[in-house]
């Protein structure tokens, strides 16, 4: 069983101190929860028993997702009974409930890529893409009224926005397979934010059509307006949740620098309170080195007023603990772990509950803050820090000729082209090469793969 450590690692007198505080009249962002998670909430569900784990776990935050804020008007109390702060946890560009209805009375606020085709009547990976254009005043509008509606339910700590992007541009690697795809550049399927709003929003400010230029992709000022028009609406929102003197919360995806290239979605200029951007490691590395080098550059990169914190996904076994260590020791003042109805493990509760308890007693000692030793920026050479990638590149490699292992002397760099590098790699047992592509999406190892070369 592995021990954990992250109590006493944390402590060292050399680490220095890392704090960010809202400006906003709320409460202090140090008294925020530590230990966090995303639920689904419907009624007739057995609300207190899953608030009664997570109590007994040591955690004390949840972002819910419920149909209404009548339902929140049920939770709430139930949660904080056990001491647990609700967050109402909201999509907001994708559309979620009441979509269909929505679609059919107003096809003319969906996204638009740059082929031209709406999500009215275009499915872009999965049918619950609904994402409605940001530059357009209705949608606008309309979100800020559904935030209202639940910034009235009483006793409610904050709004989570999620899904406040356009459709993932670039998929993680990972995901490639399940959607038959290969995504080695933008592909015009799914670049959205081509709508005709947002284009005569842009020629307006630049005087140009970004349809207009050989290679739109690559038009960084045609990315960041997009960008900013995803910015303008969730600070928009937070303005909002602001009046009502609540938190504003986000899940974007692992970096401020990743997300704007897959998702136009650059969160280190919204104004949030705390922000759990989702590092799973899963969907990229397969390591949790990734999650350490997301916490670093997030670190660097977030607003300077946004408390950070983690999100990952929990497991029934020590590579939890893993993830936990990996990102409080560089700069994560929070987890939520993608779901507490995921660890079912009477043993890893307990553990979970010793972990916390540890964290919680660091963060007391130093004023409400974790302290950790935070470089100024993460390693972006494979070859240096990732380790235990490499050896998850070598099984696979080994697994692709049925070995039980390979010896690669060299990783020949054969190119980059955009965020894609190629290396060469014999295995000198079989004489076999391989073909292995990373990418760096965000200045960071962020995805991998091996082939056989022909």
């Amino acid at each position: 069983m592995r021990k954990i450590t992250y109590a006493a690692a944390i402590a060292v007198a050399s680490f220095i101190g890392f704090s960010a505080c809202s400006e906003q009249p709320k409460q202090d962002t140090t008294a925020y929860p530590t230990f966090w998670t995303w639920l689904d909430y419907r009624a007739g569900m057995n609300f207190d028993s899953i608030c009664q784990v997570m109590e007994d776990m040591g955690m004390d935050g949840i972002m819910l997702n419920a149909p209404t804020p009548d339902d929140y008007r049920v939770a709430v109390p139930i949660a904080n009974k056990h001491g647990i702060e609700v967050h109402a946890w909201l999509w907001t560009m994708n559309l979620e409930h009441g979509r269909d209805s929505i679609v059919a009375a107003h096809p003319e606020w969906l996204s638009v890529n740059r082929l031209g085709h709406s999500l009215a009547d275009t499915t872009a990976y999965v049918g619950y893409y609904k994402f409605m254009c940001p530059a357009l005043p209705e949608v606008r509008q309309y979100l800020k009224d559904k935030v209202k509606a639940y910034c009235e339910v009483p006793g409610l700590n904050g709004i989570a926005i999620d899904y406040h992007r356009f459709v993932d541009v670039v998929l993680p690697t990972s995901l490639w397979p399940r959607y038959g795809v290969v995504q080695d550049r933008e592909y015009p399927d799914w670049d959205y934010g081509y709508h005709p709003a947002m284009i005569e929003k842009f020629k307006e400010q630049y005087g140009y059509d970004p349809r207009e230029q050989e290679d739109p992709t690559m038009d960084l000022k045609w990315r960041q307006f997009r960008c900013d028009m995803i910015t303008e609406v969730a600070n928009e929102i937070a303005e909002v949740v602001h009046s009502y003197g609540k938190a504003m919360s986000a899940s974007p995806f692992p970096t401020p620098k990743m997300s704007a290239r897959m998702v136009r979605q650059d969160w280190g200029k919204w104004n949030l309170d705390i922000v759990f951007p989702m590092v799973y490691d899963g969907f990229y590395t397969f390591d949790t080195s990734f999650i350490r080098d997301c916490m670093i550059e997030d670190v660097r990169d977030k607003n300077e007023q946004t408390v950070l914190g983690c999100g990952m996904s929990a497991a029934d076994g020590p590579l939890m603990f893993e993830r936990m260590d990996a990102a409080f020791n560089n700069g994560a003042q929070a987890i939520s772990m993608f779901t507490v109805a995921t660890m079912k493990d009477p043993e890893i509760r307990k553990q979970f509950r010793v972990y916390a308890d540890s964290v919680k007693a660091v963060k007391k000692a130093n004023g409400g803050k974790i302290i950790a030793q935070v470089p100024e920026r993460a390693s972006d050479d494979l070859f240096k820090d990732h380790e235990t990638v490499i050896e998850k590149i070598n099984q696979k490699m080994a697994s692709l000729i049925e070995a039980e292992t390979v010896q690669i002397k060299d990783y020949v760099f054969t190119g980059q082209e955009n965020v894609t590098r190629t290396y060469d790699c014999k295995d000198e047992l079989s004489g076999k090469t391989f073909v292995l592509s990373v990418w760096m999406y965000g200045d960071i190892v962020s995805g991998w793969d091996v082939a056989l070369k022909e």
